[in-house]
């Protein structure tokens, strides 16, 4: 029986990975370099924390000298937010939300982003109370791909990995997941289209295609 569906944020809910590698590639042309869209999708999903090497970092190792990382910021974010306006939420979540809510099914985040970035946006969506429980990636020792964010979840919400699911869109969260034993349901983005996401238990093309209905039937089996 489903008690609870734990959503990812970046990339599932709101399509901030899109912009985030937009911005940053325009910031390593601005150096001369190309980002490939393969490079930077595989590390989609994980916390700062858990990347051995920032852009910084790979940035300052091709030039062979230091760079203005706090005007490299500024550049970048402000080319961010030009790029988030008018982004809202991704088809089929709020329609999710709504059904589960109606129904009585516990709803969680868990997000390698900071808690400040997470929940700042569902703010600004309107669903921020929709959520009974919140984790990210400031809030635990280990963020993905390990499993500490949806055990943290679990526990907050207080139910079993077998009577959950999660919904994710980079490998690094569909393995953290699983890795905590629960049903997870893959809905890649444009950005990871270009990664595996063969160690989903489900990969659909995008939550509009996804009803409460379906995940209760796809969980009976």
């Amino acid at each position: 029986m489903i008690k609870a569906i734990i959503f990812d944020f970046d990339g599932l809910v709101l399509d901030t990975e899109t912009p985030e590698y937009l911005a940053w590639r325009d910031t390593y042309q601005n150096f001369g370099f190309d980002l490939p869209i393969e490079a930077w999708a595989a590390v989609i999903g994980r916390g700062a924390s858990t990347i051995a090497k920032t852009p910084y970092d790979d940035l300052e190792e091709r030039l062979g000298h230091s760079i203005d990382r706090d005007g490299v910021r500024a550049d970048r974010r402000k080319r961010f937010m030009e790029l988030m306006e008018g982004k809202v939420i991704l088809p089929g979540v709020q329609a999710l939300l709504d059904a589960a809510s109606s129904e009585g099914i516990l709803l969680g985040v868990a997000s390698s982003s900071p808690r400040s970035w997470v929940a700042g946006y569902l703010e600004q969506l309107g669903i921020l109370g929709s959520f009974t429980a919140i984790k990210c990636g400031d809030e635990v020792a280990r963020a993905k791909p390990d499993p500490e964010l949806y055990v943290t979840v679990l526990s907050a919400l207080r139910v079993h990995a077998d009577e959950a699911v999660a919904l994710e869109d980079s490998p690094n969260g569909v393995a953290a997941a699983r890795a905590a034993g629960i049903y997870c349901i893959a809905v890649p983005n444009d950005l990871t289209r270009h990664t595996s996401l063969a160690h989903a238990d489900m990969v659909i093309e995008g939550l509009d295609r996804l009803s409460l209905a379906d995940i209760r039937r796809i969980r009976a089996v």
